[in-house]
């Protein structure tokens, strides 16, 4: 199993209200979060792309941070978590373009993540008049095949959609190297797990609670993903999920870190933008929030898997049984909340003591599957 870190430009209010500098300490403190990242050990790290959604997510322009990332880092291969290629938000060929670009870049470190948006809120922003989130699904499917003939053809024959058009053109540039970056696809249902097996691409996992979830999701994928049509030009056969992950010396301070880190605002404002996600019992609507951790309900999460804290040996121990439900990469949000100094502590921590004990293979599995093709 492979190792990701998770940004998005978190800037709760209550930050923003004791700092008029909060946005900005906050979108540079994620910047030095993934350099450190790539100190550490990590494989990859996902840069959301979000509009609208005050505190959830301020980290809109992702190209543009991703751009500056290429230059500042080394080994880390950093993907869009997502770019969003509906033509009412972004011209499928500027997307197009941006990948490749960052390809360049990042000298063939760039992994494209695709996806249909947070849910109402944003979207609307772009589509005034849909009252149907399923529009988007129509929208995405009509556009995800034709970005590797904008790559790969010479020429690109051109597209006559119902909702985009372009004549023959030479997208420029072309991606670096042989084939093009990794595709993947941000599922927020076991339902598009199964579609996106279906094209080849690999699934970032943002929607899945618990471990236990896991397990029949990616079995699921697997067994699609094996008769897969790929839209690309390779089947990135990846199954990616994300985890709150909070590690330090001790179990005590680690619990004590969660506790202080307003988790459950955090958890309140993704129901609020993702109105699309399944909704578990027991959250409630917006503006009521969940209520404060105490150090009984973190404990009582971490017992049922729902996240990931404690001490090095503990982290090493839960992130093996998110490797043995089948997750071919656990990526980590690490929670704003907390202080820089305990989160790069985290990154430290379990890039010296977690991931070298499961993640030993030095080539990037997207690497493998994009030389090979």
């Amino acid at each position: 199993m492979e190792f990701g870190l998770f940004v998005q430009g978190y800037v709760p209010a209550a930050r923003a209200e004791a700092d008029p500098e909060a946005e900005h300490k906050a979108l540079i403190e994620e910047t030095e979060y993934v350099i450190q990242a790539d100190k550490s050990g990590f494989k990859y790290a996902w840069a959301s792309e979000h509009h609208f959604l005050e505190e959830y997510s301020h980290l809109s322009a992702n190209d543009v941070y991703l751009g500056y990332l290429a230059h500042a880092t080394e080994r880390i291969h950093l993907g869009s978590g997502i770019f969003n290629p509906l033509a009412p938000v972004n011209h499928p060929v500027k997307v197009a373009e941006k990948v490749a670009m960052l390809d360049h870049l990042s000298e063939g470190r760039f992994e494209f993540g695709s996806g249909r948006g947070a849910g109402s809120h944003e979207i609307l922003g772009f589509m005034p008049g849909i009252t149907d989130m399923n529009h988007t699904k129509e929208l995405w499917e009509e556009t995800i095949a034709e970005f590797p003939k904008m790559w790969l053809q010479d020429e690109y024959v051109g597209f006559q959609g119902k909702h985009w058009s372009l004549p023959p053109r030479k997208i420029l540039p072309k991606p670096y190297g042989k084939s093009h970056p990794a595709m993947w696809y941000a599922a927020g249902s076991p339902s598009s797990y199964a579609m996106a097996a279906k094209k080849g691409l690999g699934v970032l996992g943002f929607s899945v609670q618990k471990v236990s979830d896991m397990e029949w999701v990616v079995d699921s994928y697997k067994t699609a993903v094996k008769d897969a049509e790929p839209v690309g030009g390779f089947v990135n056969d990846n199954v990616m999920v994300t985890s709150t992950a909070i590690c330090a010396e001790t179990h005590a301070e680690a619990v004590e870190i969660a506790v202080g880190g307003g988790l459950n605002y955090l958890q309140s404002l993704l129901f609020r933008y993702h109105d699309t996600f399944p909704r578990p019992e027991g959250i409630p609507e917006w503006p009521e929030l969940l209520p404060e951790y105490s150090e009984e309900i973190i404990e009582l999460l971490i017992a049922e898997e729902l996240m990931i804290c404690g001490d090095p040996d503990e982290v090493l121990r839960q992130c093996r049984r998110w490797e043995q439900a089948g997750a071919d990469q656990l990526s980590f949000g690490l929670p704003i909340g907390i202080s820089r100094e305990d989160t790069m502590n985290s990154i430290r921590l379990i890039g010296e003591h977690v991931i070298p004990k499961i993640d030993t293979d030095p080539v990037h599995r997207t690497t493998r599957f994009r030389t090979a093709a």
